[in-house]
């Protein structure tokens, strides 16, 4: 078993590779750091994410991208109303050989990939999106009785229109729950888009290599986990997650008056492994409290939901956790 100075080695040596990760992705997906850091966490961590942006924000180049980058073999599904779970996930078709013999033969849908690209998930039936669940929770899917698992990793890097809710399908609560991060993809600054118009407009587009491959990855994700986290961080995990939930001990005032339901135990869980992973993107051998605080959005913000009155009063989600955050993070340094 390797010990703490091995530990450091390995640490720093995927720091380095995760630098010319970032390096790559940033020639094809150009600005948006925070958005390339949140989708390479939730890859670092094993997990999944929902990016919400409007069309046209580069969304699915950053998907194309990253699936070259980390040598991952990727699939795209366009999520329409009429989609049925066979279309995602295969079917068993019945075969009549020469000998005139029957048999069922299972043909893979394009969930069976590394990197699936979930666009516009929202705009499929409750029954389709369903057709995810056991994916994403146990990596594997269940045809006709029979388990199928599917390749390691398996990522669902699933997207969403925040304004046009016509003929739309919310999310249930469960599902939610199963993406680790959420990851707001705004407009970029000037001078980015200056950068991506003069990038994307002429005869060349920016070419990306793979720097990870799959055993890489997953090598990682198992590194990430031996990272060491101190108490004090997982207090204040802890406090905040808690602090999150309406009636609770720990509940601050504006979630008694605006929360409906909070997080759950796999919130802490998620921000346990993501402050690792942007320690591991800053270069850092361990994650600090300045972690937590810069995750508490992309991880709680789809795990809680505001009550009817709060909405009527025009109260927003990411304000709600901001004051919490505060609150909290005012009582550990008080104490």
């Amino acid at each position: 078993m390797s010990g703490p100075e091995d530990l450091v080695v390995e640490i720093e040596a995927l720091g380095e590779k995760l630098a010319a990760a970032k390096a790559s992705i940033t020639k094809r997906f150009i600005g948006q750091e925070r958005v390339v850091d949140l989708v390479l966490s939730s890859m670092l961590c094993g997990g999944h994410a929902l990016l919400i942006g409007l069309p046209g924000l580069g969304k699915t180049r950053l998907v194309d991208t990253l699936s070259t980058v980390m040598g991952l073999k990727g699939a795209r599904v366009q999520f329409t109303p009429d989609l049925m779970p066979a279309d995602i996930l295969g079917s068993e078709v019945l075969e009549t050989a020469p000998d005139g013999s029957r048999a069922f033969r299972f043909i893979e849908g394009p969930i069976f990939c590394q990197m699936l690209m979930a666009d516009e998930i929202n705009r499929a039936s409750p029954r389709t999106q369903s057709a995810l669940l056991q994916a994403m929770q146990e990596k594997s899917v269940t045809i006709a009785g029979k388990a199928h698992d599917l390749e390691a990793p398996f990522h669902v890097l699933a997207t969403q229109n925040p304004l046009e809710q016509e003929g739309t399908y919310p999310l249930p609560e469960a599902q939610l729950d199963r993406f680790i991060v959420q990851v707001d993809v705004d407009y970029p600054d000037r001078a980015t888009e200056r950068d991506i118009l003069l990038a994307t407009t002429g005869a060349e587009d920016g070419e990306v290599h793979e720097v990870f491959t799959a055993a890489e990855l997953i090598a990682a994700q198992k590194l990430l986990r031996r990272m060491p986290v101190g108490e004090g961080v997982v207090d204040l995990i802890l406090d905040l997650v808690r602090a999150c939930r309406p009636e609770e001990a720990e509940a601050t005032d504006p979630v008694n008056a605006s929360v409906a339901w909070g997080p759950g135990p796999r919130a802490a869980q998620a921000l346990m492994l993501t402050v690792r992973a942007r320690a591991l993107l800053d270069g850092r051998l361990a994650p600090s409290r300045e972690d937590v605080v810069a995750m508490a959005r992309p991880v709680l913000s789809h795990r809680m939901a505001l009550t009817f009155a709060a909405r009527a009063r025009g109260e927003k989600l990411t304000d709600v956790i901001d004051s919490v955050v505060a609150d909290v993070t005012r009582t550990v340094r008080a104490a």
